[in-house]
């Protein structure tokens, strides 16, 4: 596994319930500002559940992708009181 990618995945576990980061501020967090869709594709072949990838989303705010379906990442995110805009309720 390379160290970006552990980099990642150790971003995103510590992210905290009811909270969320953008894509890029993952990347940044990582170690690489301009990898934000190389944090993406990470994501989407992430299936451990103690990686909680529904709380990273993109820079405008929106939810952006998700490996198990977007519903069901709207749904998380709403059951955990993340902030989300309005337009995806």
């Amino acid at each position: 596994m390379g160290a970006f990618r552990n980099n990642v995945l150790t971003v995103v576990a510590g992210i905290p319930r009811g909270t969320t980061l953008t894509y890029a501020e993952v990347a940044r967090r990582a170690g690489s500002p301009r990898a934000y869709r190389a944090v993406g594709n990470i994501l989407n072949k992430n299936h451990n559940p103690k990686i909680p990838c529904h709380r990273v989303v993109r820079s405008d705010g929106t939810p952006g992708g998700y490996n198990r379906g977007a519903g069901k990442k709207m749904r998380i995110l709403r059951r955990e009181k993340a902030i989300i805009r309005k337009e995806q309720i």
